[in-house]
């Protein structure tokens, strides 16, 4: 059954369509500020998931610190929009990188993160070409094996190599320690703190990450900030982390049911190119609310493969589902732009600034 408002939206955007409530992307905000105000940390959300300046820009007027991007060009739509304070989390190398980093870094407070040396000598470059300092946070893993240095003896050996190379500060650590990991993360991080203080260093910074650490925010002794990032939207994944409830899920991809050529199967518009293949460890590859027994299956690139065996409800041909996707932050990336909402009501259409900044 298509609801009015999924109507309207088909009339007038067509499907698939990204849409989100305001309503649910405001409490989420305001959610997730009184957590860290709660635990006594600065909130520097990460824009990886609504790529936008204005959602930034909501953030911020909540209370948050500043923003966290994971590449430069990112930084950059957020930094032209004149937000400051921006943490890129990421290894940046290269000449043209370093060119757009010292611009970056001439107008706006920027930290980086490294976690190796041949990062860190290219730094200097943007530093100099941006007239001032650069800071810099050592990136540590602490057991998601993904990037980060894997000692505290290597993340302070990196703290004082950046302390020693002209135009750069050593300004931390950035880790993004596992939910059931803190109490590994701990031990890393004040054997790594004493170390740097024993050569005359402290860390300002000391940034931990992740929507499904909600639970352990603030757990970490010295920790400064926390980096969220899904928790504007929310999706299927962080439902079944426990970060989130279906109520604060606030994006749904708008399909339609373009076909039923069998009383088990059909199809939607939205398909790898709309709710893309990462499923996130999940059955299947979003809920649809109006079916929540109907999987989606598999896709083709514009076909979504309905397996509606277990649905005690069937939709019809035209019928306009909502879904939410798996993993929302991928799902953004594919979409120019994303429909605005409140109630029944649409209020606009918000663009997707940094769509596709890989760079």
């Amino acid at each position: 059954m298509t609801t009015p408002l999924a109507a309207k939206i088909a009339r007038e955007y067509g499907t698939p369509c990204a849409v989100i409530d305001m309503d649910r992307v405001e409490r989420n905000i305001a959610r997730i500020q009184k957590a860290c105000d709660d635990a006594g940390i600065a909130n520097r959300p990460h824009i990886k998931t609504h790529k936008n300046p204005t959602i930034a820009k909501m953030q911020v007027a909540a209370g948050a610190k500043g923003i966290t991007c994971q590449k430069i060009g990112e930084a950059e739509i957020m930094a032209n929009a004149g937000i400051d304070d921006i943490l890129i989390s990421y290894n940046l190398l290269g000449e043209e990188k370093m060119a757009r980093l010292g611009a970056l870094n001439a107008k706006t407070r920027m930290t980086v993160a490294a976690d190796n040396s041949t990062v860190v000598a290219g730094l200097p470059k943007a530093a100099a070409a941006s007239g001032r300092p650069l800071s810099v946070v050592v990136e540590c893993d602490t057991g998601r094996k993904r990037a980060g240095v894997e000692t505290p003896a290597e993340a302070i050996a990196l703290a004082r190599e950046i302390a020693a190379s002209k135009g750069l500060e050593f300004a931390g650590f950035m880790l993004y320690p596992t939910e059931t990991g803190w109490g590994d993360a701990q031990k890393f991080f004040d054997e790594a703190l004493a170390g740097v203080r024993a050569h005359g260093l402290d860390a300002k910074i000391v940034s931990t990450g992740g929507t499904p650490n909600l639970v352990n925010i603030g757990k970490l002794r010295g920790g400064t900030e926390h980096r969220f990032g899904t928790y504007i939207y929310n999706d299927r994944m962080q439902v079944a982390a426990g970060s989130a409830t279906w109520d604060d899920c606030a994006l749904h991809v708008y399909s339609t049911v373009v076909s039923r050529a069998a009383p088990e199967r059909g199809i939607l518009d939205a398909g790898s190119k709309t709710l893309t293949t990462d499923t996130g460890g999940l059955d299947g590859h979003g809920l649809i609310l109006e079916h929540p027994e109907a999987k989606i299956a598999k896709f083709a690139e514009e076909h979504g493969f309905l397996d509606l065996s277990r649905s005690n409800t069937r939709p019809n041909v035209g019928d306009v589902v909502r879904i939410v996707p798996n993993h929302v932050c991928v799902v953004v990336n594919m979409m120019d732009e994303v429909v605005m909402v409140r109630g029944d009501e649409i209020i606009g259409t918000l663009p997707v600034a940094a769509r596709g900044k890989l760079r």
